[in-house]
């Protein structure tokens, strides 16, 4: 039986982790649990295989380019540091915490824009910058599947485009994206209750 600090030391880089994430040593712990129970074969490091085990990510229509966003820039492995800060654009925002912030330190990945940049990413699936109609089309295809049919996905996508398009370049940018979800709580509706 080891003891909470011998844990905590074999985390990498706890300190650090827990000022860029946010997280507290002791939800850094568990989630380094849940990592290496991810990593079944002991091998330090997570593959796309490993994260497509977990169920909800499985019945996710977009659980592949939720996947996809923790291997940036095609890599194959995801590190504890990567994994964690990936999951913290999911950690609520703590007003409190926010109203504290020195303005000098770097935006946490829990603020609205960082979460805003992560959802656009699942969009932009070229990375021009730009969500174009044909990318709108993909994601609302795996959304709704074959409930609806591709003239009215078409239509839909069309629209969706069209209407957050201010700049009238057939693409909506990570601004207009930002601009046409400004009255959405997207605090609320990207935040997951990881660890009590």
């Amino acid at each position: 039986m080891g003891s909470r600090s011998s844990h905590a030391a074999r985390i990498p880089d706890v300190d650090s982790l827990r000022r860029e994430t946010g997280f507290s040593q002791a939800s850094l712990r568990r989630l380094y649990d849940r990592f290496q129970a991810l990593d079944r074969t002991g091998k330090g490091y997570l593959s796309r295989l490993d994260l497509q085990q977990i169920g909800a990510l499985a019945v996710n229509p977009l659980g592949d380019r939720i996947i996809d966003s923790f291997f940036p820039d095609g890599s194959l492995r995801l590190d504890f540091p990567g994994f964690v800060r990936v999951l913290a654009h999911f950690r609520p925002v703590d007003e409190e915490e926010e109203g504290n912030r020195d303005p000098k330190e770097p935006e946490p990945l829990n603020s609205r824009m960082n979460k805003l940049r992560f959802a656009f990413q699942l969009y932009d699936l070229d990375r021009d910058g730009k969500i174009s109609r044909h990318e709108m089309l993909q994601a609302l295809r795996l959304m709704v599947g074959v409930q609806v049919t591709e003239e009215q996905l078409e239509s839909i996508a069309d629209r969706t485009v069209q209407e957050a398009d201010e700049d009238g370049d057939g693409a909506v940018s990570f601004l207009e994206f930002a601009k046409s979800l400004e009255k959405m709580n997207i605090e609320q509706k990207m935040s997951i209750r990881i660890l009590k």
